[in-house]
């Protein structure tokens, strides 16, 4: 927000430089970006001087231009081109000397010495909108004729600068979005600095009601969404330019002037913080304002010329037969006071934050208004600005008070009422203040001392401070103005030591499994735990009834949570793909979320929703490509699963002790599951079905894996690092060629071999697959190798046929499998 240093100088009385207040506003928390000095005319009117024009003669080539000679106050006549209509001798001008720069919009350009038709012109004779005082471009300016050639324009138009500071204010400080709020936080912090200051505002003892001869009634039907609403009426205005003092000011703080009524509404909203509408009284149809809602779907024409389809949420100020303003918003296109209008009303309301600041977000509205409304205004500042309001407009568009003011208020704000304990101000700032300067502060701050004990104080919070409702609240306050570098840092740390819990071995872990698979050529990715909840519908893997829904979502595409990975990894992918970069490894660590409405408590209310802490990998593309050394070759889904067993290995499981099965769903063309004896699910991969990745406009196969870190992170929990040196005596590999049914999976072989031989058998392997010419019809043929080692001495050929023969008997018996 745009504060001019010079508009808050009367406001509050100091002597600050504008860098100084910059500091100190800072130091209270009302961080100040910059300070810049400006114009209340950009380029203020430098190298602009009055001139007087001593001739005026056709153009001997041209119909329409003129040869001037103009007394710029040198002593010598400068020669100057003009095409202006109304340009003759013995005018006072403003003239554009050489190297002057003249401002239009953003753009910018300098009066060069130039040829005009064969005619030389040095300068340039200019009107209203070409240096800023005006919009007019029907000819050049004429002034009176007692200007004195030669005196720099920058002068006679009184032109002077200001600094303007660059507020951030943020979303709790309501208070501050004015002029005055701003003054008020300073006038606390120069007292707290030992500097005598007065606060102070423009009086409106002076307002009066003249007549009663323009009676506007109000009726407020929706006193939740307008706790307050005020008018009163003025009636023969006169609509017109506003003075330069008031044009200056709103043009130094970014607001283009319109007229005075409109800018008298604008100069207090960033004066006070309180929103203003005057309406053109001869358009309140029915001579009464009515504040209601209208019925969903009512169309209502903004002011910006747009057609809006009304909600029936949406507060709005109608006359007797339609609507005129959204309130606390945007104005209608056909209420407010223009040049014809002769007698207006004027609004001055509080309306509730949350109707104006869900108004504003369904219509994509944004207005210093709504900004206002929505973060809460002072409710006890609207009598005051409206009667300023009113005598602004009596002062400079004429006209009288001709009604009594119409104040319908549901119920007046209260104070927040704090108790503030000595104590917990020390405790929670880490010092002791003394109690005259809490006392000070507060006080300082407009709050009032209700009582005071030993112990502490009662204080009343104005309402205007929506931020300060609770004692941390005031203590806060109290923090900011005394000074957060007045609290010194102590010199000793006070801390309290602990062990690593659960948390610390999973975060150390994620780093462990992170830094594999960032070796094993992945890239992790990261996205919104907020998905499109369309994903969802349809599915039986994760139905759609169990997404947990937002209730006032940002777009159809963030308006849930959440239940797989899945599909952020899917448009990362299709991201990357459509940029020509298909060949990927992501993988993501994050949170899944999960809704059951069969787990409602209404005493437990988040009893129906759970999260899970998940690992996502995806695998698509090639797995070698454009290499020298080496064949293209695709990633398969085995490439996959071997990065998966990796991971359980690098945690510390052993696969032995884990049961693999098939999966095939709505997600998984063909899967694996991996779970603990106690039947877990740990983890699940396999290859995405082409439903999914059409949907998602994926031409490659897409293998995606997805571990379940909470059940990870039990299944190790009682795991243990050994050691144990390595077996000097050899190992005894040996192999055996089985012919199978084709629905035997090498699983099964493997678990009937561990069955088998839990001892000395350490590792099985397939290591060839035949299905074809020779063989049976629904048989296949597994080539497996067996390895076998003894840890305390070297195995006999007859240890080893025996477990051998063994194991080809339960092979045969459990599998109906042969040797070849």
């Amino acid at each position: 927000m745009n504060i001019s240093y010079n508009w808050l100088k009367e406001y509050v009385d100091f002597d600050l430089t504008p860098d100084e207040v910059a500091a100190a506003l800072t130091s209270i928390g009302l961080e100040t970006g910059g300070v810049e000095e400006v114009q209340t005319i950009k380029g203020g009117l430098e190298g602009l001087v009055i001139g007087e024009v001593l001739t005026c003669e056709e153009h001997p080539n041209s119909d329409h231009l003129h040869v001037t000679t103009v007394n710029l106050g040198n002593g010598e006549p400068t020669q100057i081109v003009c095409g202006a209509a109304n340009v003759a001798a013995g005018q006072k001008v403003v003239v554009a000397t050489l190297g002057t720069k003249l401002y239009d919009g953003d753009e910018c350009f300098t009066i060069k010495k130039s040829k005009i038709r064969g005619v030389e012109s040095i300068g340039m004779i200019c009107a209203e909108d070409e240096i800023g005082i005006g919009t007019s471009h029907e000819g050049i300016i004429e002034l009176p004729a007692e200007a004195v050639p030669g005196t720099l324009a920058k002068d006679y138009y009184n032109i002077k600068s200001d600094y303007v500071l660059e507020v951030d204010i943020t979303p709790n400080r309501a208070d501050a979005c004015s002029h005055y709020g701003v003054a008020r936080d300073l006038y606390a912090y120069l007292l707290q600095n030992g500097v005598s200051a007065t606060l102070n505002r423009p009086s409106v003892d002076a307002f009066e009601v003249e007549n009663h001869d323009l009676d506007i009634r109000v009726t407020v039907e929706n006193s939740e969404a307008c706790p307050r609403y005020a008018g009163v009426t003025v009636k023969g205005v006169t609509v017109a330019e506003s003075p330069e003092w008031l044009q200056n000011k709103l043009r130094l703080i970014g607001i283009r002037p319109i007229n005075n009524v409109v800018d008298i509404t604008n100069y207090i909203v960033h004066a006070f913080g309180q929103p203003l509408h005057c309406f053109d009284a001869a358009k309140i149809k029915g001579g009464e304002v009515i504040v209601k809602t209208m019925p969903e779907g009512t169309p209502f024409v903004t002011l910006d010329g747009v057609e809006r389809k009304l909600n029936e949420r949406d507060l709005m100020i109608c006359n007797k037969e339609e609507a005129m303003c959204i309130a606390g918003v945007f104005g209608g296109l056909d209420s407010g006071s223009t040049e014809t209008t002769t007698d207006v009303f004027i609004e001055s309301a509080y309306f509730h934050p949350t109707w104006v600041r869900k108004t504003a977000r369904r219509h994509g509205l944004n207005t210093d208004a709504s900004f206002r409304f929505e973060r809460g205004i002072d409710p006890n500042n609207t009598i005051y600005c409206l009667k300023l309001a009113a005598l602004l407009i009596k002062e400079l568009a004429g006209g009288t008070v001709s009604s009594e003011i119409k104040d319908i208020c549901a119920a007046p704000a209260q104070d927040f009422i704090v108790d503030l304990a000595y104590a917990k101000v020390n405790s929670m700032i880490g010092k002791v203040i003394p109690v005259e300067t809490i006392k000070s502060i507060v006080t300082s701050l407009e709050m009032k001392i209700q009582s005071e004990t030993a112990e502490g104080l009662t204080l009343a919070v104005p309402p205007y401070r929506v931020d300060v409702q609770r004692d941390c609240d005031v203590i806060e306050d109290i923090l900011r103005i005394y000074g957060y570098n007045n609290v010194e840092i102590p010199s000793t740390l006070k801390s309290s030591l602990t062990t690593k819990g659960d948390v610390d071995k999973s975060h150390k872990l994620q780093n462990l499994v992170a830094e594999q698979l960032v070796g094993c050529g992945f890239n992790e990715i990261l996205n919104n735990s907020l998905t499109r909840a369309a994903y969802y519908e349809g599915l039986e893997s994760y139905p759609s009834k169990h997404t947990v829904m937002l209730m006032n979502p940002l777009s159809a595409d963030l308006n849930g949570m959440r239940q797989t990975l899945l599909f952020g990894g899917l448009e990362s992918i299709a991201h990357n793909a459509n940029r020509k970069n298909a060949d990927l490894k992501f993988f993501e660590y994050g949170n899944c979320y999960r809704f059951d409405g069969e787990k409602k408590n209404p005493e437990k209310v988040l009893a129906a929703y759970s999260e899970e802490y998940h690992l996502g990998l995806w695998l698509t593309g090639k797995k070698v490509s454009n290499s020298w050394a080496h064949a293209d070759e695709n990633s398969t889904v085995y490439e996959l699963k071997a990065y998966v067993e990796n991971i359980l290995k690098r945690l510390g499981l052993n696969l032995n002790n884990l049961v693999v099965g098939n999966l095939s769903n709505d997600i998984f063309a063909v899967a694996l599951t991996v779970n603990t004896k106690g039947g877990k699910r740990l983890a699940e991969f396999g290859v995405v079905t082409k439903k999914l990745l059409k949907a998602f406009d994926i031409d490659n196969e897409v293998y995606y894996a997805d571990l379940n870190w909470k059940e990870l992170m039990k299944a190790i929990r009682s795991v243990k690092i050994s050691y144990s040196e390595i077996s000097k005596f050899p190992a005894v590999k040996r192999d055996l060629a089985l012919l199978i049914d084709t629905n035997v999976q090498f699983a099964e072989i493997e678990k009937i071999a561990y069955d088998t031989e839990k001892k000395l058998l350490k590792e099985v392997e397939l290591f060839d697959v035949y299905e074809g010419k020779n063989l049976e019809a629904g048989k296949k043929s597994y080539a497996v190798s067996f390895l076998l080692q003894d840890e305390t001495q070297t195995l006999t050929d007859k240890v080893i046929d025996k477990i051998m023969s063994k194991l080809v008997k339960n092979l045969e018996e459990k599998l109906n499998a042969k040797l070849r």
